[in-house]
């Protein structure tokens, strides 16, 4: 993504300290491109937006999963309790446990939890793990299907190999590169093009598909699929019809129930401008985004003095690269 523009600004007391280059697309209802920002058809690393890719594959390979258990499957959880209650749910529905699952130990991503945790003399653990929903739904695949759970991250693993199908499928592109997740697993790169029609898919996908129990799951329970405090669960809630879903690295990908979806990159991987950059697509796109989802706060001292804001120039049309 070389040569990419800048798609977001950080403005401190009137003055732009900051800026974010990135890649952006936005799919109409029919699926053209409607906006373009950057080369979208040079591949990245999606990160978590995969998972609902991975997840729509789990169930076309028998995976039994509905409702907040299905959207834990595709979320990057926040570890609160409810979340781990639900991860056991998951893995105890297999007949296995936490000791099965191969996701790295980590803190909560929610501090008030890891702030309980720590004063009650706890440690890091698999289960808090914000990857641990789409570990346990990995395992209760494999028992589904008589697979082998030891190894079950391995890109030569049967479960890896039908994901990997599953989510070239849904983009409409072979899938260039496999790398490793953070969280061990198989990471299969996309084109942000690609990554916007595989959401754009699970929307329109038939009702009872795998793919539309996918979106609908996530749509209905987005705190299962993010946190309570998260800006996913924000977003799903203040627009009607959204399935979004973020990843590391300055990721996000999103579709809406007519067919509209969008895929965003920040190039330095920042997260604080994933949001602003993601609203002004959809925005784009004719979305109504309340005020308050499109920036986001710079603070000094205990005053807000500034935003993090959408650069709106490279949305003037189709042709900004």
């Amino acid at each position: 993504m070389i040569n990419s523009p800048v798609l977001a600004e950080v403005v401190r007391s009137g003055f732009t300290e900051s800026r974010h280059h990135g890649t952006a697309v936005g799919l109409a209802a029919d699926g053209a491109v409607a906006v373009r920002a950057g080369d979208i058809d040079v591949p990245f690393f999606p990160r978590s937006s995969n998972k609902p890719l991975q997840a729509a594959g789990m169930l076309r390979r028998g995976l039994d999963l509905d409702g907040e258990l299905l959207a834990l499957a595709a979320a990057s959880h926040s570890g609160e309790d409810f979340h781990i209650d639900g991860v056991r749910k998951i893995l105890s529905g297999a007949g296995l446990g936490e000791d099965d699952l191969r996701c790295p130990a980590a803190w909560p991503l929610d501090e008030q939890t890891a702030h309980r945790l720590i004063a009650h003399g706890e440690g890091k653990s698999r289960i808090r793990m914000n990857c641990s929903g789409k570990h346990a739904a990995m395992l209760a695949t494999c028992v589904a299907n008589g697979w082998a759970t030891d190894g079950y991250l391995d890109p030569g693993h049967p479960l890896q190999r039908a994901l990997l199908d599953t989510v070239g499928a849904l983009a409409g592109e072979n899938v260039p590169a496999v790398a490793v997740d953070g969280c061990g697993a198989p990471l299969f790169a996309l084109t942000p093009h690609g990554l916007a029609r595989a959401f754009r898919s699970l929307v329109l996908a038939p009702p009872g598909s795998p793919e539309r129990r996918v979106a609908e799951a996530m749509r209905a329970y987005p705190a299962w699929t993010s946190g309570t405090t998260r800006d996913e669960r924000r977003m799903v809630n203040a627009i009607p019809g959204l399935l979004v879903k973020s990843g590391a690295e300055g990721v996000c990908a999103f579709a809406l129930a007519d067919g509209r979806a969008g895929a965003v990159k920040i190039e330095d991987g920042a997260a604080r401008a994933v949001r602003p950059v993601t609203c002004a697509v959809l925005s784009a796109l004719g979305v109504e985004v309340p005020d308050e989802l499109a920036t986001v706060e710079v603070t000094g001292g205990d005053a807000v003095v500034g935003e993090i804001r959408a650069v709106w120039a490279v949305w003037a049309g189709v042709s900004s690269s």
